[in-house]
């Protein structure tokens, strides 16, 4: 999932680098920029106030004086109070342009942009949490059948011993109980006791001298080939067995776990 893992952290932060764009669209307009385009409007407002005072001293020394002042200074003086006019109205429209904040389509834009990537980012995380296996049910561990680098189909992984696709991941529950599930050979299956007179006990190989009692649970209606007692490709499937189901206290003195071959006897009440 490493790669998986870098793209989700792609696409955060371009979800985050979005949300901080739309946040400042929607922030607008800054306090500092709306400074600034106050003090160009007053610097406009008196670079026109100095052009139309220079302006009125022209026009009085040429009311005086026709011959002080020339018509093309005149002109100049009129053009230079135009202009500073349009700077000012300028200024202010770009005053009001500043204080009305983002454009609301910008904003909207910007939103799309955010819920784009929210998506691609939502998408993207789904996509990795496939990378992890979970169990169905509550449980524990008992066993991982693969490694980290690992290639894991559904099917599971190839088991090099017995030729064939193992679990990934056998799932158990720790209690004071554990099952056993015997095979019976079909040749013995007429001889069977009914279940409500079946009796069993299962001894520990390596302990031939102690016995465990056990409590019958069921049968499973289904002979199956006796592949099932190693799991093993290369067994001899020459006879078929059928399936039952006990189940014991775990004794407090025996080490006993999941997996282990024994040995059950059955018998009748």
């Amino acid at each position: 999932d490493s790669v998986q893992k870098e793209l989700v952290a792609q696409n955060k932060a371009q979800a985050q680098a979005a949300l901080a764009l739309l946040q400042e669209l929607k922030a607008e307009p800054r306090k500092e920029t709306l400074t600034i385009a106050e003090k160009q409007v007053e610097y406009a407002r008196a670079s026109l106030k100095y052009q139309q005072a220079q302006l009125e001293i022209t026009q009085r020394e040429r009311a005086i004086d026709p011959q002080a002042v020339s018509k093309l200074a005149l002109e100049n003086v009129q053009n230079s109070v135009l202009i500073a006019r349009n700077n000012l109205k300028v200024a202010q429209a770009q005053y009001a342009l500043t204080r009305a904040g983002a454009w609301r389509y910008d904003i909207r834009n910007q939103q799309a942009i955010y819920d784009a990537a929210q998506k691609t980012y939502a998408s993207s995380s789904a996509l990795l949490r496939e990378y992890v296996v979970r169990a169905p049910v509550a449980g524990d561990v008992l066993r991982i059948g693969t490694a980290i680098g690992s290639y894991a189909s559904p099917q599971g992984v190839y088991g090099t011993y017995t030729q064939g696709m193992n679990p990934v991941v056998v799932m158990g529950r720790k209690t004071g109980y554990l099952q056993v599930r015997a095979y019976l050979d079909e040749i013995l299956v007429p001889r069977l006791p009914a279940p409500a007179d079946i009796t069993a006990k299962m001894f520990i190989r390596g302990l031939s001298n102690v016995s465990v009692p056990l409590q019958f649970v069921r049968i499973q209606p289904y002979v199956t080939p006796k592949i099932e007692l190693s799991n093993q490709r290369t067994e001899k499937v020459d006879v078929r067995v059928l399936p039952i189901l006990f189940k014991f206290k775990i004794p407090a003195h025996m080490n006993l776990f999941p997996g282990e071959l024994v040995d059950v006897y059955i018998g009748k009440k």
